[in-house]
């Protein structure tokens, strides 16, 4: 396909979109409720050929203040999309289908989501309880957590809503998605989270320094890589440590990569691959072994019998 460069941005578009969409505490628009014991904000919304009216709080200024703005924002959001699958049906794209087992591997991600995304955090270092990143994800906020971790968790959100469209779940597993995805988990922290690193860095607890990643050789690995007749999860965990050992971009090279290594894994059915909470010393202390080239293919191994989830 001669547009597929520009079919595959459109997708990433689209689906950034959708992603914003739901990251939205209310979607609907506001309306005021009185009676006797006083005046209520509700949200509605057509829901299929019904119209449904959904109870948010009692009122107040502030808030009603908010759900405007949630209802405008929502507005330009999906006048962004209509445009987007626009300029799609434009290009020739044609909405295609996943296989039964992918659709079942998607479903059983989303259904894991928030304790993916809470293992991501502990993995670095977000001081977050399960029940406090559940608020986080669920409304955008919650008492007792720094903003630099909340928003460290809602990027997350951002970044598996991402991979968990289905037309981006299409899309080859290559470096423009995984830079789309560094550009999401980095978002607030850096205005350019998803580009290609330009100056050194250093990983503490280990003299390992990764040399400046030249982008024309990191497009060409991941292809290779991606390429590859291994089985799902093998191609997976070199994905993910090949990304985390070159340190592609700034920072967030780690949650970046995990997720990446999912994008490819859900879309050929096979699994999850995340570090569960009670395995992030033991993962820390291999990585570090295979940043240093001594760990025999022990990293790889541990990835696959203690991270590897199956959704069937």
């Amino acid at each position: 396909m001669n547009n597929y460069p520009e079919i595959q941005e459109l997708l990433e578009q689209r689906a950034d979109l959708y992603a914003r969409l739901k990251l939205l505490a209310y979607d609907g628009t506001p309306e005021i409720k009185e009676n006797n014991s006083g005046k209520y904000l509700y949200v509605r919304k057509r829901v299929g050929s019904r119209v449904v009216s959904t109870y948010v709080d009692v009122y107040s200024d502030m808030l009603y203040q908010l759900l405007l703005r949630n209802n405008a924002e929502a507005k330009e959001l999906r006048k962004q999309i209509r445009k987007v699958e626009k300029s799609l049906a434009e290009k020739g794209f044609t909405q295609g289908e996943l296989s039964a087992d992918v659709l079942l591997n998607l479903d059983f991600a989303r259904m894991n989501m928030k304790l993916s995304i809470y293992e991501q955090a502990v993995l670095e270092g977000v001081a977050t309880s399960f029940p406090q990143t559940e608020d986080i994800i669920e409304n955008g906020k919650v008492n007792g957590v720094t903003a630099s971790d909340v928003q460290k968790i809602l990027n997350l959100k951002h970044s598996w809503e991402f991979i968990l469209d289905k037309d981006v779940l299409q899309v080859k597993s290559d470096y423009s998605i995984l830079c789309h995805i560094a550009k999401l988990v980095n978002e607030g922290f850096f205005a350019s989270g998803g580009r290609i690193r330009g100056v050194p860095v250093t990983i503490g607890g280990t003299s390992y320094v990764p040399p400046l990643p030249i982008e024309t050789v990191v497009v060409e690995n991941i292809a290779r890589i991606v390429a590859s007749e291994n089985e799902p999860i093998d191609v997976a965990t070199e994905l993910c440590l090949y990304c985390m050992k070159t340190q592609i971009f700034n920072d967030g090279n780690k949650r970046a990569s995990i997720i990446f290594a999912n994008h490819y894994l859900i879309s050929r059915a096979g699994g999850l691959l995340v570090i569960p909470e009670k395995h992030v010393p033991m993962f820390k202390h291999l990585l570090i072994k295979y940043y240093e080239d001594g760990d025999n293919g022990e990293l790889k191994e541990f990835l696959k019998q203690n991270c590897h989830r199956k959704h069937k």
